[in-house]
């Protein structure tokens, strides 16, 4: 690694925009978090990128963002101050959340949409397969991002208990409010683990 360039190490070319820069070095980081040479290597290459637009920049190159400029802006100003009282006080959180690619929702919409839709027009015989199906997606998506097939799987089920819980509280809350339900209670508890599932395969790792 140390044989390679500041842009080779963060897997960019040397016209990269600064947020391709910034989301490259996140991405190297949080990928290797677990391996400090390989972190601390990541950040050295950023630094050098850096300076190096700052030399460019100085030179009447390029332009550089302001917040590239004037780093000390953005530590008075944070953009993001949220995200960076995540970070500092719970840093575990990052090890879950995704942000997925538009691609990615995409699809994770797409098959849970279409199996939703199977549960409310199939016969009730067919809801446990359809279910189960749910489930093997729901693992497939988490697997594909983390290549952690055994905690794909304890997430799975934990989102398939918090679903069941869910619908079934729904169902109570309805029918204490004396409303109509249009869903039967296996129908209904199916589509919100479904939409657990979604949301579980979109947004975590």
């Amino acid at each position: 690694m140390s044989e390679q360039s500041p842009y080779e190490v963060l897997g960019i070319n040397d016209l990269a925009s600064f947020e391709e820069i910034q989301e490259a070095k996140n991405r190297l980081s949080q990928k290797y978090r677990e391996d400090n040479k390989a972190v601390e290597n990541i950040e050295v290459a950023y630094d050098a990128i850096i300076m190096d637009r700052l030399r460019m920049r100085q030179e009447g190159k390029i332009k550089v963002p302001d917040r590239i400029r004037f780093p000390e802006k953005s530590v008075e100003i944070p953009s993001t101050p949220l995200s960076l009282s995540l970070d500092n006080s719970l840093p575990w959180v990052q090890g879950f959340i995704d942000t997925p690619s538009s691609n990615d929702i995409l699809w994770t919409t797409g098959v849970f949409a279409t199996l939703a839709t199977f549960i409310i027009v199939m016969p009730s015989s067919k809801i446990p397969f359809i279910l189960v199906l749910g489930v093997f997606a729901n693992i497939y998506f988490l697997n594909r991002k983390e290549q952690r097939s055994v905690r794909a799987f304890f997430i799975t089920i934990v989102g398939l208990l918090i679903g069941v819980g869910s619908g079934t509280v729904i169902i109570s809350l309805l029918s204490s409010a004396n409303l109509s339900i249009s869903l039967e209670l296996d129908r209904l508890t199916s589509v919100v683990t479904l939409i657990m599932f979604w949301l579980i395969s979109s947004f975590m790792r």
